[in-house]
């Protein structure tokens, strides 16, 4: 009797035991399987660490971002960073996606587009930086978070977590010809319905010499477009609604008529612009660096548009690196978003800062050799993201060549063209 009341003693025991783990288990946030909790993060990196960064940088950003590494390393002696060139973006893309089924070979970070990355957090092999963002020690603080501009950091964010911190960006501005603009009387336009409108005089009065406009990306067009009808660009996107057909009918009526232009072979609208060609350009802000040593006169205004898109790449940080690394990657990461990092980042690159201290300073507005920074201002007031859901970076790729397909028939049976792109649309989501 003895021993089996001991036995039972035993038993309740440890099931108080148990249950008390799980009663202090049940404290904790219950996040994904690879999720970093704030008491797992280290503010030590150790006597040496090295850490590895993937990167597509090349020509005066490849400059910069050797020196603004050199620059953290002098500060941090303790840390090295390995800057791995992968060539460009879809080489980039190929080499993360082809070494992610082998996750012990990714780097310590690396710079993605989001949508890239939407199966590496399925996966949980990227690292949730709430934690570092938040901690006393190394995060960035109320001020420094704050002033990082509200749409970069949502645009770093998959599945509602913040997994990235914004690197190079840029956002769509107007690039235009002053000198034509006053041959043909006409006025730097505010609206899309302005732009159409002068796009329209220039061509007419140029004896259809000159074309009033073209749009860069054809993806950002529609998607912007469709976020003016209050639609995001989702699988729940209808491509053959009435709103749908407005943003496209509106460039392709253009086309056709030859007051508007795509770059088709050229690939990039500031080769007709810088050749006197096209009269005005919807663009990238980055554009700028290439628009400069071939064209003398050349003149910057906002986005004609009330929304705009922020576009370009973030660093992200993978699960395999170790605390120490973890750390060193958030710190670098970290002071490559600072003001003199940011304002020598878009003095010497051309992208615009991420950071809204130094976009709204002086010294960035007053910055030599450049007309971008301002009217920056103006174009970011009302900058959104699109979501990052699953095959979002498929589907958007898929955009640009349906659009590039419909605007080279203007011609053709439209409605029709567009029945038969939604549906190639609609599988780009579903794959």
């Amino acid at each position: 009797m003895k021993k089996r009341n001991w036995r039972l003693g035993t038993i309740l025991g440890l099931a108080v035991a148990m249950l008390t783990v799980f009663a202090l288990g049940s404290n904790r946030p219950k996040q994904g399987p690879f999720a970093v909790h704030a008491d797992d993060v280290s503010t030590k990196t150790g006597k040496k660490t090295m850490i590895t960064f993937w990167n597509a940088m090349s020509g005066s950003a490849s400059t910069a971002l050797k020196q603004m590494t050199a620059d953290f390393e002098k500060a941090h002696p303790n840390i090295e960073v390995k800057l791995e060139n992968q060539g460009d973006y879809s080489d980039l893309q190929g080499k993360l996606n082809s070494t992610m089924q082998n996750p012990s070979n990714l780097p310590t970070i690396t710079q993605a587009y989001p949508q890239w990355l939407y199966t590496a957090v399925t996966n949980g092999q990227l690292v949730d930086l709430k934690p570092y963002f938040d901690n006393s020690k190394i995060g960035f603080g109320s001020i420094q978070r704050s002033n990082i501009a509200k749409p970069f950091l949502e645009g770093a964010t998959i599945k509602g977590k913040q997994y990235g911190v914004p690197f190079n960006k840029s956002t769509e501005v107007l690039f235009y010809n002053p000198d034509l603009l006053k041959k043909y009387g006409v006025k730097v336009p505010k609206t899309m319905a302005q732009l159409k409108q002068a796009s329209k005089e220039i061509y007419e009065k140029s004896n259809h010499k000159v074309v009033g406009t073209g749009f860069d990306a054809l993806n950002n067009y529609y998607v912007i477009g469709m976020k003016g009808y209050g639609d995001s660009f989702t699988s729940k996107l209808n491509f053959d609604s009435k709103d749908s057909k407005k943003v496209i009918n509106y460039y392709a009526d253009g086309v056709k008529d030859g007051y508007f232009q795509i770059a088709g072979a050229q690939k990039y609208m500031y080769l007709p612009f810088s050749n006197g060609k096209v009269a005005m350009f919807v663009g990238a802000s980055s554009s700028e660096q290439y628009i400069k040593p071939t064209h003398a006169n050349y003149a910057v205004a906002a986005r004609p548009s009330k929304n705009n898109l922020q576009q370009g790449t973030d660093i992200y940080m993978f699960k395999n690196a170790s605390k120490a690394q973890r750390t060193a990657a958030f710190e670098y990461m970290k002071f490559l978003t600072e003001p003199k990092q940011q304002l020598y980042w878009a003095k010497t690159t051309g992208y615009m800062p991420v950071n809204n201290q130094v976009l709204k300073s002086d010294s960035y507005k007053n910055l030599a050799g450049t007309k971008v920074p301002q009217i920056l201002s103006n174009s970011t007031e009302n900058m959104f993201t699109m979501p990052v859901v699953k095959n979002s970076n498929t589907a958007f790729v898929q955009l640009n060549q349906i659009m590039q397909d419909i605007l080279t028939h203007p011609n053709s049976n439209r409605n029709q063209l567009i029945k038969q792109n939604a549906q190639k649309l609609k599988s780009a989501w579903n794959q």
